[in-house]
């Protein structure tokens, strides 16, 4: 086996977003770069919620990143083995049945919480003996929680450093819902310990999860894995970003336009004492990777800073990377190597291809400054139609120049917005070329 093995374990109630994809690009980078191995494992153990097309929707969200896993574990398929472990954690009597509802649990918190005491589970279910407990049974079904040792409980942090936690803070975790459920704390250790992980990295959110978990590992006999936690995603001002995660889908920035490249390179320095720098492969990105260059605060993103690099993956792209996209938008294949090499510094998205061609093929709107009327008029007098070779803006506006004594700015911008509708753009010596058609003639 691998001397490294890390995993990604989305649950499947959902399409991935941007928190995901930190988790899942930093375990990823690891195992790339140590030469070892990268599991995607589904937490499907929520029958009801899990989707198929959830489960096809994550696998095309991580195939277009280029996050290629080496292998595919469903948690739904591995159900006998968590009852196995579960009747090992009995036997040892770590394991045991409580009877609490919902809102006896509640009022249990807030007493504790008024006396100003941790609302940390008292173990009552402990104290019953078999007949109370088939008494209990009888009336409702139980639960499962795992018994903690109350003991400290230490871990050296990828990230975060020395972690030491008093698991008396801290309530014996709940592995087996009522209704039969696994929970997501025993199916991951379970899957660990038989996956052969080595490295976990996830949110520090998961802090308490994981010093339960060490003991549940200890306690099914498993070899503990290094632990990280990166910090969490906030808003470009600081403000909570759990809220806007399902607006930051990956499949949503897709299809807005955000390149592979722009979003991988973004998420896998933001936090850290790393420069973001746009990378245009994933070997590239591995190599300058370190947990250690990230910091526990948490980490502000801002979906605009995206755009400044996808636009540079974009203009770095040779013609044979988007010839497909050219040839799609229509533009003729003699004309499509010069129309990229013009149009490459003036589109933010692959798509925006679209409007330069419409714009060449079909002419624009003017936008004329009423000041300008009688000039542009003028000057539409004295431009030939189309086709255009390469002098015809320079001839052109030196007629122009000579006709009406304008110079500078005042010629040359009035003439832009004329032709294009716009004020900037490609340089118009180069962009005359391409136009199939001048409607701003029509003016005359």
């Amino acid at each position: 086996m691998p001397a490294i093995v890390t995993r990604f374990a989305p649950s499947p109630t959902g399409y991935l977003h941007i928190g995901n994809l930190r988790t899942a690009l930093f375990n990823y980078l690891i195992a790339r770069k140590a030469g070892g191995q990268f599991v995607l494992r589904l937490d499907d153990t929520d029958a009801e919620r899990s989707k198929q097309a959830y489960i096809d929707a994550i696998q095309e969200d991580l195939d277009w990143l280029g996050l290629h896993w080496d292998r595919i574990e469903q948690q739904s398929r591995r159900l006998d083995r968590y009852a196995e472990a579960a009747d090992q954690l009995r036997g040892i009597e770590r394991f045991y049945e409580c009877f609490e509802t919902p809102a006896e649990l509640d009022l249990k918190r807030k007493k504790q919480l008024n006396m100003g005491r941790p609302p940390v589970y008292d173990r009552a279910a402990l104290g019953l003996d078999a007949a109370a407990r088939d008494k209990l049974r009888a009336e409702r079904a139980g639960y499962w929680r795992f018994l903690l040792e109350r003991a400290r409980i230490v871990w050296q942090d990828g990230i975060l450093g020395p972690i030491s936690i008093d698991a008396a803070s801290v309530s014996d975790p709940v592995l087996i819902r009522a209704d039969g459920q696994v929970l997501y704390t025993l199916a991951s250790v379970v899957d660990d310990i038989d996956m052969g992980i080595t490295h976990i990295v996830r949110g520090s959110d998961h802090v308490t999860n994981t010093a339960t978990q060490i003991q549940i590992i200890d306690a099914l006999g498993g070899t503990v894995p290094h632990f990280a936690h990166h910090s969490l995603l906030t808003g470009a001002q600081g403000e909570a970003l759990s809220k806007r995660l399902g607006t930051l889908s990956l499949r949503d920035l897709r299809a807005q336009g955000v390149t592979p490249a722009a979003l991988l390179s973004l998420m896998a320095r933001l936090g850290s004492s790393q420069p973001v720098e746009l990378c245009r492969s994933l070997d590239e990105i591995a190599a300058g990777f370190e947990l250690e260059n990230f910091g526990a605060a948490p980490t502000k993103f801002d979906a605009a800073d995206l755009w400044p690099l996808t636009r540079a993956d974009l203009q770095s792209r040779p013609y044979a990377a988007v010839a497909g996209e050219i040839r799609r938008v229509g533009v003729p294949d003699d004309l499509a190597p010069r129309f990229w090499e013009i149009m490459r510094e003036n589109i933010t998205r692959l798509e925006d291809l679209e409007a330069w061609w419409t714009l060449c093929r079909e002419g624009a709107a003017p936008e004329i400054a009423p000041e300008d009327d009688a000039f542009v008029a003028e000057a539409l007098r004295l431009l030939p139609p189309p086709p255009y070779g390469p002098e015809a803006w320079a001839d052109w506006t030196a007629a122009v120049k000579a006709a009406t004594g304008r110079k500078g700015k005042g010629l040359f911008m009035p003439l832009r917005k004329a032709l294009t509708g716009q004020a900037h753009g490609p340089e118009m010596s180069a962009l005359m070329p391409l136009l199939q058609r001048v409607p701003a003639r029509d003016l005359t």
